[in-house]
């Protein structure tokens, strides 16, 4: 392991002194725990984000007709007869 060593407001640092007694743990440990926790929602959220890649291009695979070509095209908006005919 490598030390590190961090600059914190002293109400932070104070805060982080009583949270890690409370936990039965050192402030060390728990910014180690913290990086360590925001790296695995980085690399869930990576592995996601390629899946969803993925299956959006087997989506669109060749041979598939376009989105808009299965979907019917969007009504024409309807006029307002009456406001046209007011002076």
């Amino acid at each position: 392991m490598k030390n590190l060593t961090i600059t914190v407001d002293d109400e932070v640092l104070e805060w982080a002194r009583i949270e890690a007694a409370r936990r039965g743990t050192s402030v060390s440990r728990m910014v180690g725990d913290f990086m360590a926790e925001m790296q695995q929602r980085q690399d869930a959220y990576q592995r996601a984000y390629l899946a969803w890649r993925s299956d959006e291009r087997r989506w669109q695979a060749p041979g598939l007709a376009e989105p808009a070509a299965r979907s019917p095209a969007p009504p024409a908006p309807r006029s307002n007869a009456k406001a046209a005919r007011q002076p």
